[in-house]
């Protein structure tokens, strides 16, 4: 492969996966809006969360920017949902 494909792969993968990682933060939104996380799981999201971690740990061991970039919103989205599905699993609607 070309540098020039390398390099787009590179930001394309970034982009994608910081735009992956932003779709846990309308679900938190919802979670401390409702004051519910009725219709979560939690088992889900536990791995979700293990998950995003673990990449990002992976990441910033092999010292790879994309996958950095990508899981570090992941982790505190994913993190985010999970906390707050916890605080409010006894307030489900």
């Amino acid at each position: 492969m070309g540098n020039t494909l390398i390099n787009f792969i590179k930001i394309f993968a970034t982009f994608m996966g910081i735009a992956m990682s932003l779709a846990y933060f309308p679900q938190a939104y919802k979670v401390y809006k409702n004051k519910s996380s009725k219709d979560i799981s939690i088992l889900a999201f536990v791995i979700f969360s293990l998950g995003t971690l673990t990449w990002l740990i992976y990441g910033m061991i092999f010292k790879e920017t994309p996958i950095i970039l990508g899981f570090v919103l992941g982790v505190i989205g994913s993190w985010l949902v999970l906390i707050l599905s916890l605080i409010y699993k006894n307030k489900r609607k």
